[in-house]
C-alpha cells in the first residue's frame, strides 16, 4: 500500500509535471505561432519594401535618364547656340573686312580727287597768271601805242 501510494503520488506528480510541461508546450507553440506569424508579416513588409525598392530603383534609373537626355539636349542647344555664334562672328568680321577695304578705297579715291583737284587749282591758277601776265602786257602795249600816237600827233 505503502508502495501504491508513493506510486500514485509519483504518478500524481508526473501527472502534474506533465500538465506543466504540456501547457509550457501549448504556452511555447502560441510563443512559436506568434514569432511565425510575426516573421510571415515581417516577410510580407520586406516583400513590400523590396518591391517598393524596385519602384523606386526604376523611377530614379528614369529619372537619370530623363536627366541625361536633358543635359544632352541642353549640350546640343549650347553647341547649336556657339556654333550659330560663330558664323555669325564671321560673317560680321567678313562684313567688317569688306567695309574696311571699301573705307581703304574710298580714302585713297578721296586722296586721287584731292589731288586732282589740287593738280588742277594749281593749273587754273597758273593760267590766271598768265593771263594776268598777258593782259598786263597788253595793257602795257596798249598805253604804248596811246603814248606813240599821241607823240606822233
Amino acid at each position: 500500500q505503502e508502495e501504491k501510494k508513493q506510486l500514485t503520488l509519483k504518478v500524481e506528480e508526473l501527472e502534474r509535471k506533465l500538465e506543466s510541461t504540456s501547457a509550457q508546450n501549448i504556452e511555447f507553440l502560441q510563443v512559436i505561432a506568434k514569432r511565425e506569424e510575426s516573421i510571415h508579416q515581417c516577410q510580407l513588409r520586406l516583400e513590400e519594401k523590396s518591391r517598393e525598392c524596385s519602384s523606386l530603383a526604376r523611377q530614379l534609373e528614369m529619372a537619370i535618364e530623363d536627366a541625361k537626355r536633358q543635359v544632352e539636349q541642353s549640350r546640343e542647344r549650347a553647341v547649336s547656340r556657339e556654333r550659330a555664334t560663330q558664323s555669325k562672328m564671321l560673317d560680321l568680321e567678313t562684313h567688317l573686312s569688306r567695309n574696311k577695304t571699301e573705307l581703304n578705297q574710298l580714302r585713297r579715291s578721296k586722296e586721287d580727287a584731292e589731288r586732282r583737284y589740287e593738280s588742277r587749282l594749281q593749273d587754273l591758277r597758273d593760267r590766271l597768271e598768265q593771263s594776268e601776265s598777258t593782259n598786263r602786257s597788253m595793257q602795257n602795249y596798249v598805253q604804248f601805242l596811246k603814248s606813240s600816237y599821241d607823240n606822233v600827233f
